[in-house]
């Protein structure tokens, strides 16, 4: 999951590190073809093999007894000697420069919005410049830390949350919109199954009566799951429905309400009045908006246009799975400002999990 994102930052952080660690190099250094911590672990057989000219103590003194190494760590110590550059180098922003320019073209052809591609490099840059460190392996943690930081900064996203919601509203409203194809029906059986495990009664509202078998396609899941449907003929008020279901559960003493739509395209008008409707007739406590992760900008794009025309709350990202780029996974919150809460992992419906930014942030740099 995210590999490509993954493989990008890796590079991104051993890139800067060498770029750093190399710069300015010694001349002695760079002809032995060695790393910087290679160079500071100059042994003293080596050093006993520099020419006798480079070598000989001057007239009437007699040569140094104590060891060698002794003498490199007295250099450290004293703040003198070649290697006295290893201990302390300030990041510029020329040395950072066109690896950033890099990292953020890498981010965009992993589907991430120009927004948070921007949004990263910069913060990593504002980190990096102007920072003291000592060695590459302390450039490469502080790299690897800084863009940590980057990445949790765009996840980390404030909305509504769903436990609070749980337990203050009854019913819980809940209403899903998206486009056809991406899984959204399977989607609100697998939150059906999400609140039975948890001890909870939903009930279904079928309120896509514009597409052909949509009432039929979520009859089928809400039986398997043994939920209570609510339907009317295909071609009905759609916010009729979502009354019905409404007012089921309530005089029923149901916990949740789970109100499926039709899969419209975001710049169909008409249809995104439709939902508006809904919204009016059944006020939700909360709007999900279910994208493909697969997609990744189209999701990001679809995500704004429905926010913009209904008012978005969270975000269910399907197929995250199967998702090597992340893009949408990255971006979507920070885009519309909502967070993301689950993410659909297969077809079962078990396959939903939480979402956590600190899980995402695992899963790249680990």
């Amino acid at each position: 999951m995210f590999e490509s994102l993954k493989e990008k930052f890796s590079k991104t952080v051993g890139k800067i590190t060498e770029k750093v660690s190399s710069k300015d190099k010694p001349e002695e250094v760079a002809e032995t073809g060695k790393t910087v911590d290679e160079a500071e672990t100059i042994t003293s057989e080596e050093k006993s093999e520099t020419p006798e000219a480079e070598t000989k103590a001057p007239e009437k003194t007699e040569a140094p007894t104590e060891p060698v190494e002794e003498e490199s760590a007295s250099e450290e110590e004293g703040g003198s000697g070649i290697f006295s550059f290893f201990r302390e180098k300030k990041i510029s922003e020329k040395d950072i420069e066109d690896v950033l320019w890099e990292l953020e073209m890498a981010l965009l052809e992993s589907d991430v919005a120009l927004d948070v591609a921007e949004k990263i490099t910069s913060d990593l840059r504002e980190e990096l410049v102007g920072k003291k460190v000592k060695r590459s392996t302390e450039i490469s943690e502080y790299t690897l830390e800084a863009l940590k930081g980057a990445v949790s900064d765009v996840l980390s996203v404030e909305g509504k949350d769903l436990d609070e919601l749980i337990e203050t509203r009854k019913p819980l409203v809940i209403m899903f919109v998206g486009i056809n194809g991406t899984g959204k029906t399977t989607t609100i059986a697998k939150v059906a199954n999400y609140f039975l495990k948890r001890g909870l009664t939903p009930v279904i509202a079928a309120a896509d009566t514009f597409r052909a078998g949509a009432i039929e396609q979520i009859s089928h899941h809400a039986d398997k799951l043994g939920v209570r449907i609510i339907s009317h003929q295909k071609g009905a008020d759609p916010a009729a429905v979502a009354f019905d279901a409404v007012s089921h559960a309530k005089a029923q003493g149901k916990d949740v309400v789970l109100i499926d739509t039709a899969g419209r395209m975001q710049t169909n008008i008409n249809l995104m009045d439709e939902m508006a409707k809904i919204k009016r007739v059944v006020k939700p406590d909360l709007i999900v908006f279910v994208g493909d992760a697969l997609t990744g900008n189209d999701a990001v794009e679809q995500a704004m246009k429905f926010n913009e025309a209904v008012g978005i709350d969270a975000v269910i990202l399907t197929k995250a799975d199967a998702d090597a780029r992340g893009g949408a996974a990255l971006s979507i919150g920070y885009m519309i400002e909502k967070p993301i809460i689950f993410l659909g992992t297969g077809q079962g419906y078990d396959d939903l999990m939480e979402f956590r930014p600190e899980w995402m942030v695992n899963q790249l740099f680990t």
